[in-house]
């Protein structure tokens, strides 16, 4: 591609039951950026002693998935 340059990165992705959570993606150029995310977002407070307790629509997931993206990305991080 010329003029273009593509780049490895890491989309983080995000959902919410088994519901995939739309928006602006987030881009990252290193895995362990991206993980410390991913595992961020995933973290509940409240009464909950198991996630077992937490509704199944709340449930979240959070993973980084490998992708190839233009390195002018304005969402790379």
């Amino acid at each position: 591609m010329q003029g273009r340059e593509l780049i490895h990165a890491f989309l983080l992705v995000f959902l919410l039951g088994d519901v995939k959570q739309g928006g602006q993606p987030m881009y990252f150029r290193n895995i362990n950026d991206c993980n410390y995310f991913a595992s961020r977002i995933v973290q509940r407070y409240g009464n909950y002693s198991h996630s077992y307790l937490v509704p199944e629509e709340h449930r979240a997931t959070a993973y980084c998935k490998p992708v190839y993206i233009n390195e002018k990305t304005p969402t790379l991080y």
